[in-house]
């Protein structure tokens, strides 16, 4: 398929793009997708080529017009994707071929799911899809990926484009529930008790939570923040991507979309929890913490979300990937997709069957994980 009659240009930054102009393409649901977001994340330091991204937006236009656009990078490693494709990288290494660079489509450091295909119409989709691969292919490129696309815009990529699969935990209110009681009263009673002896270990201990928007948070409350993030990656010897500047650029250009959860314990804040709102969801992004006290993860990372959902009207909350502790708190698994063309014939062939089994295998996990909700037959 041609990308025709659109011509195609490749953006190394969103600086010199109207944020009017890419914030047109999408309805402003999911902000990871903003041009705010996007272009922060380049502005305040926050990608390096040296750590595997350098900015490859694809564009589509209908003369001056911008009709179409995938937030782009080329990936000299799979640091900070969430799809783990390593395995494909050593099966190429020891054929003797280069898997990297590769293009992606995606949001930096986030596996939260949103549009990638960024469009006028179902027409100008179609065709940046066609346009990654072509641009891939006339790169030399091994491959093209998109991650975390979503459901409704699978339509638009071919059978050439292998389909995976992974799961998320997934909080839902099914539009009857007003209050932190409602939820916990469509909870079976081991689960109910089991919340409200953790949350109450927390209230015993002290510690009181404030809830800011952007606006509303000072500077000393981004500084702790940051803190908490940096004291999280530090545990895990992760080197931290986001910088301070970021965090300030998110209070300031999206105020109302940057949501923090503190913990505060004999007047110092011990823990806190980054979030993003977005239209009906809460993104919960990033924690950390000072200070070990019992429940204090789950009250900061999840109660205090939920809370937040019901107080603003919010229908989703999505606290970040992984975790099948997440269950026994009422997030349910959801399916989550990324799409993949490879350039090689014979490893296309071989990995399409690869996909298909682990599609399969997804599949019947993630039966099996539902089978554990905490929820009542007739709670939620």
């Amino acid at each position: 398929m041609s990308a025709l009659p659109y011509s195609t240009r490749i953006l190394d930054g969103l600086a010199p793009l109207p944020a009017a102009a890419w914030d047109a393409l999408h309805d402003g649901a999911n902000p990871f997708v903003a041009h705010a977001f996007l272009a922060g994340l380049e502005a305040t330091g926050c990608l390096r080529a040296d750590w595997g991204w350098t900015p490859r937006h694809l564009t589509l236009w209908h003369g001056n017009t911008l009709v179409a656009a995938a937030p782009g990078y080329l990936k000299s490693n799979s640091h900070g994707e969430f799809v783990f494709d390593h395995a494909w990288a050593h099966a190429y290494a020891r054929h003797g071929l280069d898997y990297f660079p590769k293009w992606l489509g995606a949001v930096p450091y986030s596996p939260v799911t949103g549009p990638r295909l960024l469009a006028v119409d179902a027409a100008a989709q179609r065709a940046l899809v066609a346009a990654m691969r072509d641009q891939a292919a006339a790169s030399g490129l091994s491959s093209a990926h998109v991650n975390f696309h979503t459901a409704a815009e699978d339509a638009a990529f071919g059978d050439e484009w292998l389909l995976r699969l992974d799961v998320q935990y997934h909080w839902r209110n099914p539009g009857t529930w007003r209050t932190f009681d409602d939820y916990l009263a469509a909870m079976d009673h081991k689960h109910r008790k089991n919340i409200r002896q953790e949350r109450r270990r927390i209230r015993e201990a002290g510690v009181h939570f404030r809830v800011l928007h952007g606006d509303e948070a000072g500077d000393a409350d981004l500084d702790a923040m940051y803190g908490f993030y940096l004291q999280t990656f530090a545990e895990y010897g992760n080197s931290p991507a986001l910088t301070p500047g970021f965090l300030r650029h998110l209070a300031t250009a999206m105020p109302r979309a940057l949501v923090l959860i503190l913990a505060e314990h004999e007047g110092t804040a011990v823990a806190g929890a980054l979030c993003l709102r977005g239209r009906d969801i809460l993104y919960g992004r990033y924690w950390g913490a000072t200070r070990v006290l019992p429940g204090l993860h789950f009250e900061t990372c999840y109660y205090q979300g939920i809370e937040y959902c019901l107080r603003e009207g919010l229908q989703r909350f999505e606290p970040g990937a992984q975790g099948e502790h997440k269950i026994a708190r009422g997030f349910l698994p959801e399916f989550v997709r990324s799409r993949h063309w490879i350039a090689e014939p014979a490893f296309a062939d071989a990995l399409r069957d690869w996909c298909a089994q682990e599609v399969a295998s997804v599949s019947a996990y993630a039966a099996m994980l539902a089978s554990h909700s905490p929820y009542k037959a007739d709670g939620a």
